[in-house]
């Protein structure tokens, strides 16, 4: 017996004549995420990646923790592969399922029969599996609708694969299948999840982030720095590309109207943002602005942001409240380190009664009142990039 696993697919089934375009790039981030952890091989076949260790020092326990985190896979399990044979499948299941009973007083079996070849039928499988376990295990008991586990037994093109129930897969398109975007990466709860949630839609993500040196800290860098190293577990690994604001920023407290700092300080990061993502070939933005949070993010406010912006901006995050987004941010693992008391750009100067309703009109008056040009050529020139990943 051999353990392999099955990465079975979601939207990517529903893609018709572009499905084999979709399987090919899910196939490629598949085998470049699992690939630290030893050699595998990769076969696909209904709807599914079949991943087999081709030795004995490729850690399938890991690939495995890696799987689930690869967009475009709705469930992944760990199986063992035998021979169609009904007899060897009963082998199988006494063997290689009771550990996995640990705890568990009742179960169910099931199986599907892709390949109709095969003698017996589903609830024929599903039963001699069964009688095998209560073999292994008379102190178990049969509950067909509320079962503690449900094994499964899978009659598949390659052979027959038995496991005890399949965990949640990561959801959403494979990465790379919808064009290349780039996220405002700030050290806050909402930007991770906002970054996140486009890969998710199959995106690749690159990274901008702005800060204040030494209005900021280091240690405010490595944050943003440590969260993008989280949410390439998911988007794979990304460049961020770190600019500083400190000028800017100074210049508008000296000559500019203190109720103006923010929505020029964002106009001028959407600019600054916009020059990287025609450098890096990204199609649109990624903030992770929510409707109403703050002074910025009323519909005025981003109506004037935005007026400067020459690709879309993609805002998941625009109809969530804080509790989504928080439970989202705990789900992928960003949230603890989003909370960690390290200033960002936005709260350099912030001033005491930002406007919520600005008028463009205003804002521009506001604007001629220093060389934002210059400024932004000046911070632009100076640009860092660093290349993150996950496990680095």
């Amino acid at each position: 017996m051999k353990e392999v696993l099955l990465c079975k697919y979601g939207e990517v089934v529903l893609k018709g004549l572009n499905r084999s375009h979709f399987e090919s790039i899910l196939q490629k981030q598949l085998k470049h995420r699992i690939a630290p952890y030893g050699d595998f091989e990769i076969q696909k076949g209904q709807s599914t990646l079949y991943v087999e260790p081709k030795d004995d020092f490729a850690n399938i326990d890991l690939a495995f923790e890696a799987a689930k985190k690869v967009f475009g896979f709705v469930r992944i399990a760990r199986a063992i592969v035998v021979e169609k044979d009904i007899d060897a499948i009963k082998d199988a299941v006494r063997t290689y399922i009771p550990p996995f009973m640990a705890g568990a007083k009742t179960f169910k079996a099931e199986a599907k029969r892709a390949d109709k070849q095969f003698a017996l039928t589903s609830p024929q499988i599903a039963a001699e599996a069964g009688g095998a376990l209560l073999e292994a295990m008379p102190s178990l008991k049969v509950d067909v609708k509320t079962p503690d586990i449900t094994i499964m037994i899978e009659i598949r093109e390659y052979g027959a694969y038995i496991h005890a129930g399949a965990e949640h897969g990561a959801g959403g398109l494979p990465v790379g299948s919808s064009g290349k975007s780039l996220l405002l990466l700030s050290g806050g709860i909402d930007s991770p999840v906002a970054g996140y949630r486009i890969a998710r839609r199959g995106a690749q993500v690159e990274a901008v982030h702005f800060e204040s040196f030494p209005y900021t800290s280091e240690r405010a860098k490595e944050k943003v720095l440590s969260l993008a190293k989280i949410v390439s577990e998911y988007a794979g690994p990304m460049k961020v590309h770190v600019i500083s604001l400190t000028r800017i920023q100074e210049e508008l407290k000296r000559n500019c109207t203190e109720d103006y700092f923010t929505l020029l300080l964002r106009r001028s990061m959407m600019r600054l943002a916009c020059r990287t993502a025609e450098r890096r070939g990204c199609h649109s933005l990624i903030t992770g602005e929510s409707l109403g949070q703050v002074a910025s993010q009323t519909m005025q406010a981003l109506s004037v942001t935005d007026a400067v912006a020459d690709r879309p901006v993609l805002r998941p995050c625009i109809g969530m409240d804080k509790e989504e987004i928080v439970e989202t941010a705990r789900h992928i693992g960003t949230f603890e380190t989003s909370i960690l008391p390290y200033e960002d750009c936005c709260t350099v100067f912030t001033p005491k009664h930002p406007k919520t309703k600005p008028e463009l009109a205003k804002v521009l008056a506001e604007e001629e009142k220093i060389n934002f040009a210059a400024l932004e050529e000046e911070a632009f020139a100076a640009l860092e990039t660093i290349w993150v990943q996950a496990g680095e």
